[in-house]
């Protein structure tokens, strides 16, 4: 399911980055319990958001992508 997929993702990414949820929350100016629900799969996230995501992690949308 390709919101599992993009939840693991950026578990993954955000893990490689040593940051919390909370750290990249802020980082990102979203939610911490917004982010949370993102990342385990349980909210459809906006384009918008993704974008705010991918910029977060310093890679471009199609790099989020990649390999899922």
């Amino acid at each position: 399911m390709v919101v599992d997929d993009f939840a693991n993702r950026i578990k993954e990414l955000r893990q490689q980055q040593g940051l919390s949820q909370e750290k990249f929350a802020l980082k990102i100016d979203m939610d911490r319990t917004y982010y949370a629900s993102v990342e385990a799969g349980k909210r459809n996230v906006s384009i918008k958001n993704i974008k705010k995501i991918a910029d977060g992690f310093e890679i471009s949308l199609e790099e989020l992508f990649k390999n899922m």
